[in-house]
């Protein structure tokens, strides 16, 4: 199961359970409590479920047997001697007595419950001591290894520590490292403080990059400060406004070099940060994101994506922009769909530019079907091209120069379309019939 963050209700509630377990009910119970959050968690409803509300059946404390069923059962039992059934009632006797005992079954409930109180008590000074996380992942990972012994407890010299009880702080590394920049290297082993940069760090650096970017430093030294970047707030699972704000920016520097590798991983990790519930600018990049499913030309998913879009969402200029283009391409309305390429907010041409030389091959095999000749000054404007040259060597690219007039200069120059239809459907099949995504997610 791919680790998330998990809510604090549900990390209450698996302290509890954990402290409810005794020797005989343990294995019965682990394999309740981890099935119960795999189930959450393929439902998607782990924030949404009233943990408090949730009983494992293996932790239900079983009722005492009554008089008539113990009567009963030695009715229906086969007749002992008289020394058996002393022994019998002897038992019988002891067994009203261990479960009639409700002083020790109220001192039980309430070491559960100082257990849960010390356990809160823990996660609140945890939680102090991180500002910037303010949430918590891998709890499944650690459930899973609850047999262990160095999963559970606190300093061994507490008299009040239990080794039932989760030791969250003892997973969250806090960086030491003061550098402002540290270069990216994959990690191997498990991380070190030492090579951590605490949160104040991390937010200084990103202004000291946002800085340099604009003094127009090498976009490879940026991203591989940014991948250095994200991955201390990685390790120290920190996860709040400042992580999303560190991805948006890189995301933006990834779209602008062409980048789409660490673009579309950007944008992978900030649909996860917005599910979260964390602010950040959700509907600009949700407009890259309809833009980058029209590239990929992903209709089923595009589809379940439009529909689950808010009417906030909707409302804003960049996501109606993105409807807008997939209306235009669903349509075949090139005219409008170069339109709203040289329109497009944000950083949405960037996206469209890996898209809009195939829509243009496309625009012109409808065009040339239903034209005998193409002024190039026409396909210019028709096609969102700055100038006559560049419209031109868009033709010579894709070797489409059948020009009637090829010694005419670019304003007088026309392509014969005739000529120029079997070429064009060539291409576009060679070349714009599959799409790669460097990327992709």
């Amino acid at each position: 199961m791919s680790s998330e963050s998990w809510p604090p209700q549900l990390k209450e509630w698996v302290a509890r359970c954990l402290g409810q377990m005794t020797d005989a009910n343990r294995a019965e119970a682990q394999t309740e409590l981890r099935q119960a959050i795999a189930n959450a968690f393929a439902e998607k409803t782990l924030w949404t479920t009233d943990w408090a509300g949730v009983q494992l059946q293996s932790l239900v404390p079983k009722a005492p047997p009554t008089l008539n069923t113990l009567k009963r059962k030695m009715n229906d039992a086969p007749q002992l001697s008289k020394k058996a059934k002393k022994a019998a009632a002897q038992k019988h006797a002891n067994a009203n007595i261990d479960f009639g005992d409700q002083a020790a079954m109220n001192r039980r409930a309430e070491r559960f419950q100082r257990e849960h109180e010390l356990e809160r008590q823990k996660s609140m000074r945890g939680q102090g001591s991180l500002q910037a996380n303010n949430q918590n992942t891998h709890l499944f990972n650690r459930i899973s290894r609850s047999d262990s012994p160095s999963v559970f407890g606190t300093n061994p010299d507490d008299p009040e520590a239990d080794p039932n009880v989760l030791d969250w702080d003892k997973y969250t590394i806090v960086g030491t490292n003061q550098e402002l920049f540290k270069d990216y290297l994959r990690l191997t082993s498990e991380p070190k403080p030492e090579t951590i940069r605490p949160y104040p760090v991390l937010q200084q650096t990103l202004i000291e990059l946002k800085k340099r970017w604009r003094e127009k430093v090498s976009y490879n030294w940026i991203c591989n400060q940014f991948k250095s970047l994200r991955q201390d707030l990685t390790v120290q699972r920190i996860k709040n406004e400042f992580t999303v704000q560190v991805y948006e920016i890189h995301a933006r520097m990834a779209l602008e070099s062409s980048d789409m590798v660490e673009y579309n991983q950007c944008q992978g990790t900030l649909k996860h940060l917005y599910d979260l519930g964390i602010p950040g600018k959700h509907e600009e990049f949700t407009a890259y994101r309809i833009l980058m499913l029209l590239h990929g030309r992903n209709k089923s998913e595009l589809n379940l994506y439009v529909g689950t879009l808010t009417p906030r969402q909707k409302r804003d200029p960049a996501v109606q922009h993105a409807l807008q283009v997939q209306r235009a391409l669903s349509m075949g309305n090139y005219h409008a769909l170069f339109e709203m390429y040289w329109n497009a907010p944000n950083m949405g041409a960037y996206i469209m530019d890996h898209f809009i030389d195939r829509e243009r091959i496309r625009a012109l095999m409808t065009m040339t079907k239903a034209y005998r000749t193409l002024a190039l000054p026409f396909i210019q404007n028709e096609l969102g091209f700055e100038t006559t040259t560049e419209a031109r060597e868009f033709l010579a690219t894709h070797s489409l120069t059948f020009f009637t007039n090829p010694n005419a200069p670019d304003r007088e120059k026309t392509v014969d379309c005739k000529s120029a239809v079997p070429q064009l459907a060539q291409i576009y099949e060679e070349k714009y019939r599959k799409v790669g995504i460097k990327g992709a997610i």
